[in-house]
């Protein structure tokens, strides 16, 4: 019961925080998204971690399209084999003893939705720019790990901008029973301190 509270607590900041900022995004460019900027939910209970990284196709494979050719595809299984790691790419402190229980790596979006474009078949072979099209890629991963001693996750490493070199920031929204915040990592800045949360 609790889990379900501090998961709504999450999701409310998360939507919060995207509604904002798609609305900064559109007064900025007219149907645009951010390249290079995602978003990573946490949530801590007890000795559970549930984790759910959200993130454009662009950043994590150099295109937003739905995998054409060789390379792309070649491209994307890579990416869902790193992402399929949460530790080797979210270091958490070994002292924290933490164990993946459960990773869903999923690639959403592209072609394969209706855009409501009546012309669409006309496009079909066609380059053309995904912006204007609205087709956009975003890999969705949900990760949950379990943690010996939780009140030692003080701190992440992000080596998710090493792995990743099309992202550059990433949103993080952390909830535990104690504390509720958000905030910014980057490739300049890889490192969040937790102090206080747990």
């Amino acid at each position: 019961m609790r889990m379900h509270s501090i998961w709504a607590l999450a999701a409310i900041a998360a939507l919060a925080l995207v509604s904002a900022v798609h609305a900064e995004d559109e007064h900025r460019q007219l149907g645009a998204h951010v390249h290079g900027h995602g978003t990573l939910s946490i949530a801590v209970e007890d000795k559970r971690v549930a984790m759910e990284l959200e993130v454009p196709g662009m950043d994590l494979v150099g295109f937003e399209h739905v995998a054409e050719t060789k390379e792309q595809k070649v491209a994307i299984e890579n990416a869902k084999a790193k992402l399929a790691k949460p530790l080797a790419l979210f270091k958490l402190p070994a002292s924290a003893i933490c164990s993946v229980s459960q990773v869903k790596v999923a690639l959403e979006g592209g072609d394969d939705h209706d855009d409501g474009d009546e012309d669409h078949a006309e496009h079909a072979n066609a380059k053309y720019d995904e912006d204007e099209r609205g087709g956009h890629t975003e890999f969705h991963v949900a990760y949950t790990l379990d943690c010996a001693k939780p009140a030692n996750l003080t701190s992440i490493a992000f080596d998710y901008f090493k792995a990743f070199s099309g992202a550059n920031e990433l949103t993080v929204n952390v909830v535990t029973a104690k504390a509720q915040n958000t905030y910014e990592v980057s490739r300049d800045k890889p490192a969040l301190d937790l102090g206080g949360m747990m």
